[in-house]
């Protein structure tokens, strides 16, 4: 006799088809190497939006989007919503957690060359997420509407108006005028919840069949090693593995929520002079550090301008990096884009944590 699992897993056949996706999955196999441990990155950063996506849901129920109203619907939220401080905990933290696991992954890509052909496209689309999931941060941050992110924002705000000839459009852009005010929050709300999102969904799912019709990438020199290609099947054997680490990392996430509430601090005041030591997130600290080890002026240009065409300059190029690696597209090593790599490692490293304790 049939189980109820097994006729509604052929009702659903019947009518979609499930039968050609089991057997196309049931084909695809994941190479098994000693950097075999970084493709689950990927998944894991996946895990961690998809919690966002929930944990915002949630909250957006309750959460009031004004000037008047958003820091006492917070309050509200952490106080009288059964677990809602909870779900604000969980909410902050996974969003600190998404962008920590989304540049491992980044990194994990970049020094096993997988970004090289023909999955040049899914680099793309990965970097652009990245950037908009640093976005996510930046216009979330506001959202409390409490001192230190009106202060942090008025600061990020102020450094992207510096920007030659767009610095000061993209500025009005991003606070909805010439100030920081109650249009900024709103500004920034709608980024949060259905510009941003929107974006990322359409990036999410082109760089989802990618990865689903290419498969994973083998590192350099490993196919031609002369020993026999070991592999894992995808379903169920890697799937499953997945699954797994994502069922630590949502322990991790829950001992974080619990033991380190995210605090709401004191309501914004728009007259109020800014306090001292502020800092915005820790995936921004090193390039809010760097400004400050800038001269003023370097041949008669202000330093912090400089300092932004910098940056600019250096994540157009890693951007880039499958298109100027051309060793790499070969099937070769290059060792200046090693060596490059790790100097940015170490250099946002270093710079995070003296902007931390500075």
């Amino acid at each position: 006799m049939k189980t109820i699992w097994e006729k509604l897993y052929r009702w659903v056949d019947e009518r979609v088809d499930l039968a050609d996706l089991v057997e196309f999955m049931g084909k695809k196999y994941v190479p098994i190497h000693r950097h075999s441990i970084w493709y689950y990155f990927g998944g894991v950063t996946l895990f961690l939006f998809l919690i966002q996506v929930v944990s915002g849901i949630l909250l957006l129920m309750y959460y009031k989007g004004s000037e008047e109203l958003a820091f006492e619907s917070i309050q509200f939220i952490m106080s009288k919503v059964q677990f809602g401080w909870l779900i604000r905990s969980v909410h902050s933290w996974a969003a600190n957690l998404f962008i920590l696991a989304a540049v491992i992954h980044m990194f994990s890509v970049y020094f096993t060359r997988a970004y090289r052909k023909p999955r040049e496209i899914t680099w793309l689309t990965g970097m652009f997420m990245l950037f908009l999931g640093m976005g996510f941060g930046f216009s979330g941050y506001l959202l409390p509407w409490n001192e230190l992110a009106f202060f942090a924002t008025k600061v990020g705000t102020d450094i992207a108006g510096a920007v030659p000839i767009v610095g000061e459009p993209i500025m009005v852009l991003l606070r909805g005028g010439e100030d920081v005010t109650g249009a900024t929050l709103s500004r920034m709300f709608g980024f949060h919840v259905a510009i941003f999102p929107g974006i990322f969904a359409v990036l999410l799912g082109i760089h989802l069949v990618l990865v689903q019709r290419q498969g994973m990438s083998e590192p350099i020199g490993h196919s031609e090693s002369g020993r026999d290609l070991k592999t894992m099947p995808f379903f169920p054997n890697f799937l499953l593995r997945d699954l797994l680490l994502w069922l630590i990392v949502l322990n991790v996430l829950a001992v974080l929520a619990v033991l380190f509430p995210w605090e709401l601090g004191v309501k914004a005041d728009l007259f109020a002079s800014a306090p001292a030591g502020i800092k915005p997130e820790w995936y921004f600290l090193f390039m809010f550090q760097s400004l400050k080890y800038i001269p003023a002026e370097v041949l008669y240009i202000e330093g912090e301008i400089v300092g932004i065409l910098l940056f600019g300059l250096a994540f157009a190029l890693w951007t880039m990096v499958p298109f100027l690696d051309r060793k790499s597209n070969l099937g070769q090593e290059n060792k200046v884009v090693t060596y490059a790599g790790l100097f940015v490692v170490a250099f946002v490293i270093a710079l995070t944590i003296f902007g931390w304790i500075a």
